[in-house]
């Protein structure tokens, strides 16, 4: 059988398959589907420095090929992550990704703190908010924005910092070179994409937000197409997600340079989906001779 092994920042991964923050809550949902250690790894809940409730629904439609989310965060905070869910996690036999997220850098150093003597393996910083203090724009849509919090993150994290990435910018590549100048020890993408649906007969938007975050099946070739362009910018490994639905989805974005990928919309219609990835990949490795994933990690040829 092939190695499924990847390694992330220093940290080992039994296999590239990690569940997507925000689609699968802090696990415990999915354990009655199957064991949760066959993953990777889980990026967890994106979890805020004080519980928040999120949005006010609608918040979640269906589209064409995908779905529109504006969830807007809800979550119990960094405190009830690691009272009641951690000690929950740590018996489970994969690797723990924090997702983290604020509206100020204040917020995001916070919670990394907490977190700093916890168990959690690596911290997965979510640039894509609101950053309050600069107008309401994102902290990653900018290289100085981007660059500034992870600086600020790193002087208070001790767990390896993935930075995730927003595609609703101009050049992905300069932000990507961006964090990681600033010690960013690797990098995820792509977030969702901004988009929006009326419902024609009431004219209004069909999420109370107005607009709210594309992902699913659609959005995977945006997917590829920049983790391919910032997989050739950055030495740092790369974790690709974004409309993975299938082990051909899967081992196509480790072709264009992740080292691992995360599975997230795709489990709304199959929750079984992650661990058919795991075995998918391992049949079509084993199919092709190939003893060890990471020899497909970037090895897409371009014509030109």
């Amino acid at each position: 059988m092939a190695n499924l092994s990847v390694n992330i920042a220093g940290v080992t991964l039994k296999n590239p398959v990690i569940t997507a923050s925000g689609c699968f809550g802090f696990g415990r949902e999915y354990e009655d589907f199957y064991d949760i250690s066959r993953l990777g790894g889980i990026s967890l809940k994106g979890m805020t420095a004080k519980k928040r409730l999120g949005n006010p629904p609608p918040r979640i439609a269906e589209t064409p090929a995908g779905m529109l989310n504006s969830v807007g965060l809800q979550n119990p905070g960094v405190d009830a992550f690691l009272r009641d869910d951690l000690p929950y996690l740590k018996t489970k036999d994969t690797v723990l990704i924090a997702n983290i997220a604020g509206s100020t850098v204040e917020d995001y150093c916070e919670i990394a703190s907490r977190l700093a003597d916890s168990e959690v393996d690596l911290l997965e910083l979510n640039i894509s908010c609101p950053n309050v203090k600069e107008g309401g724009v994102a902290f990653g849509v900018s290289c100085e924005g981007a660059a500034g919090v992870v600086r600020a993150v790193k002087r208070h994290a001790r767990q390896p910092l993935l930075v995730k990435l927003s595609p609703n910018v101009t050049d992905i590549v300069s932000i990507a070179k961006a964090v990681e100048s600033e010690g960013a020890n690797g990098i995820s993408l792509i977030n969702t994409l901004l988009g929006m649906r009326i419902d024609i007969e009431r004219r209004r938007p069909v999420l109370y937000n107005n607009v709210g975050g594309l992902s699913g099946p659609a959005v995977f070739p945006v997917a590829v197409r920049m983790v391919w362009q910032v997989a050739n910018a950055v030495k740092v490994p790369v974790v690709g997600m974004g409309g993975i639905a299938s082990a051909k989805d899967a081992i196509e974005m480790m072709m264009a340079g992740a080292s691992a990928v995360q599975v997230g919309a795709a489990m709304f219609s199959d929750p079984m989906a992650p661990v058919k990835i795991i075995e998918g990949m391992e049949s079509w490795l084993s199919g092709h001779g190939i003893a060890d994933v990471g020899e497909i990690v970037g090895t897409v040829r371009p014509w030109s």
